[in-house]
């Protein structure tokens, strides 16, 4: 049984860190890649930033620069630590992992950014 679990949300004034974080059991996770998205109220949710078991990584345009995605393969483990905060920044940030072509997430983690 797949399951994500974040950490790390919270309350933080714009130019603030955070640091997610979330921890996966049930699957192989050296060899899944990971991801990080968020929705905000009336949105969709959009990628934030992957990273492949190779630990290649990519992000949203929008979070380059401030955002940095990393895992510890030892304690399947992936994180997404988050500088310079913005106000548009806030959100439900979700950890997920595509298995067989099914789509797993986490039950999310609420980012609020005070301006």
């Amino acid at each position: 049984q797949v399951q994500l679990v974040e950490s790390g949300g919270g309350l933080v004034q714009a130019g603030g860190s955070l640091r997610l974080s979330c921890v996966a059991s049930g699957i192989d996770f050296s060899m899944r890649a990971m991801g990080w998205y968020r929705q905000a109220p009336g949105k969709q949710r959009e990628l934030v930033a992957a990273i492949t078991s190779a630990g290649i990584t990519n992000y949203a345009d929008s979070v380059k620069g401030r955002f940095t995605i990393s895992r510890d393969n030892a304690k399947n483990m992936v994180y997404l630590q988050m500088n310079s905060l913005k106000p548009e920044d806030t959100a439900v940030y979700y950890c997920n992992t595509d298995l067989f072509s099914r789509r797993y997430w986490g039950q999310g983690t609420q980012v609020t950014v005070s301006s």
